[in-house]
């Protein structure tokens, strides 16, 4: 047998989070089959499997940072590998239950990441743990209610505490804790007893502990097979509304016919009024977080006062509202007819949200990217699956996300979908593919056509450097002004409308005919103008486009045609 470790460290961090990623992969379907609770939206196991890949995409970049300096680095410590895997599950948290696995893991990071925190936890510690989990999770939940994953993590806590002995031991009596609550989750919750189910949210963390008995003893304990003990309750399968592309939320007969969710920058205070005023427009309200940044779910009828209780808090981003209503293809029901796919979409990441909104425009489904946290494969995946088209023309418009997006195109490949990856490297490129892109004509050519529009246009981006490093144009300093010309550092300044105007002049020496400018939120309010006239005095017969992208990554985008 191969070795496993016997404490809780980094390394078992790492190989938890991609262990219960596979797992979840395994149950995903038969998760989403007997999701009846909260709502019978069949997305439970794909969005705890989306909130893991996010927790596991974090880890495993923090091992890269570390890898990369050398074979000095004694490498990221348990608290690096812990914070790192709770911060990647909330901002990568989906639905009720995926939101609820992001407090959970949350929870585990505020004990084995503190102050005074070892090197590696014993099996102590990983109990502690579980139970600080399990109670930061009831906390985040405004009405818990038994029966539910609540219910299944606060049984596994409960074991883990009276255990005693190594990891492996604890990790132990942790899921067979579980593995017995969720047994019994029809005995508490009405609703489960009469679809003749368990708690899905509750069996997907039976999933991710079986997970963790895994990393800690290298046995797969019983009962985790698809169809195993503890999946359904007492005899039967109820079969539920199919597994559908978005969250947890489908309104039922009087219920909320909106889900809202968005990432929230505040301060403590202000969510304690938050959740008092989400609290009093809906249900299903979770709020999960902490140390300024927040994600929030809540079910409503106003999806607007909703948002807006949120920028009275603080600054809501990445919001995603989802209705279900009578039309609503999501919806259950065996009377509703499945809605007839269309023939084509498109499906680009954008990095603030005023091209999303410019995108959306343009008839593309749009995944918006914060700056430092790229969407996940399967994130993308979920989007392809949103465009509901037989074909799916994909822009990824980030050289680092081309891997990303072709792991996305080749999982939805398997599901009968024909997608082209196109590989844009910026936004302005994906304008240009976007621009040409005709739904009407073949798909081949259609794709030729995106490509050679995208491959013709030169980008550039202008950003302020955050440290000290070497670049294509000698060594800036934190605070410079950097010119990127088709991914090189060309130009260093220390004004940023002279460093565009550079930048811009070097693009145009080469020749053009349209020029596109993506203004951020940090630029100066005249250098839209100052580039637009440089333009049109410096260069006869070319055409300037301006947009507003919002809060992106870099402080400007520039494209030429």
């Amino acid at each position: 047998m191969p070795q496993v470790p016997q404490t809780f460290d980094a390394l078992a961090v790492r190989a938890w989070c991609g262990l219960a990623l596979d797992a979840l992969g395994r149950a995903r379907e038969e998760i989403d089959a007997i999701n009846v609770y909260p709502v019978a939206d069949g997305d439970t196991g794909t969005n705890l499997y989306l909130t893991m890949e996010s927790a596991a995409t974090a880890v495993e970049a923090v091992f890269d940072g570390h890898e990369a300096g050398g074979g000095g680095d004694p490498g990221p410590t348990l608290a690096d590998a812990v914070r790192a895997m709770a911060h990647g599950a909330l901002i990568g948290a989906r639905g009720n239950s995926g939101t609820i696995l992001a407090q959970l893991l949350r929870g585990m990071a505020q004990v084995l990441a503190g102050a005074d925190a070892p090197a590696y936890a014993d099996g102590t510690g990983l109990g502690l743990a579980l139970r600080h989990a399990a109670d930061s999770a009831r906390q985040a939940v405004a009405h818990p209610v038994e029966g539910t994953v609540l219910t299944v993590a606060s049984a596994a806590a409960d074991a883990a505490g009276d255990a005693g002995g190594d990891c492996g031991a604890v990790a132990r009596a942790a899921y067979e804790g579980a593995r017995t609550a969720l047994a019994e989750t029809p005995d508490r919750l009405d609703v489960l007893r009469q679809a003749g189910v368990v708690d899905a949210g509750g069996r997907g963390l039976v999933t991710v502990l079986a997970a963790l008995v895994e990393t800690l003893t290298g046995e797969t304990p019983r009962g985790t097979a698809a169809r195993g003990p503890g999946l359904h309750a007492r005899g039967g399968v109820h079969t539920v509304a199919a597994p559908c592309a978005d969250d947890d939320a489908v309104a039922g007969p009087g219920g909320p016919a909106f889900e809202v969710i968005y990432l929230l920058e505040a301060e403590d205070a202000a969510v304690a009024r938050l959740r008092e005023r989400l609290d009093a427009l809906g249900d299903s309200l979770v709020v999960v977080g902490g140390d300024g940044l927040w994600n929030v779910h809540v079910h409503v009828d106003d999806a607007g006062a909703a948002v807006e209780a949120g920028v009275e808090a603080g600054r809501p981003y990445r919001i995603r509202i989802t209705h279900f209503g009578d039309g609503d293809a999501h919806a259950a029901g065996a009377e509703r007819a499945p809605v007839e796919r269309v023939q084509r979409a498109v499906v680009a990441v954008v990095p603030g949200e005023g091209l999303a909104g410019l995108y959306t425009e343009a008839g593309a489904t749009a995944v918006l990217a914060r700056p430092g946290e790229p969407p996940a494969s399967g994130e993308l995946v979920q989007a392809v699956r949103r465009a509901h088209a037989r074909e799916v023309v994909l822009l990824p418009n980030d050289a680092e996300l081309r891997h990303t997006a072709a792991a996305a195109a080749e999982q939805v490949r398997a599901e009968g979908v024909r997608v082209a990856l196109i590989p844009t490297r910026s936004a302005v490129q994906g304008i240009a593919a976007l621009a040409v892109h005709e739904p009407e004509r073949r798909f081949d050519e259609d794709v030729v056509a995106m490509t050679s529009a995208a491959g013709a246009t030169r980008y550039a981006e202008v950003t302020v450097a955050e440290r000290q490093s070497w670049t294509m144009a000698g060594i800036c300093q934190a605070g410079d002004v950097l010119g990127l010309v088709d991914g090189d550092v060309a130009v260093i300044g220390q004004d940023l409308t002279e460093t565009a105007l550079a930048v811009l002049d070097r693009m145009l020496a080469a020749g053009g005919e349209l020029v596109t400018l993506v203004v951020g939120d940090g630029a100066p309010e005249s250098v839209a103008e100052r580039l637009e006239a440089r333009v049109r005095e410096g260069y006869l017969a070319v055409d300037t486009v301006v947009y507003h992208g919002g809060r992106q990554g870099s402080v400007l985008l520039i494209g030429v045609e």
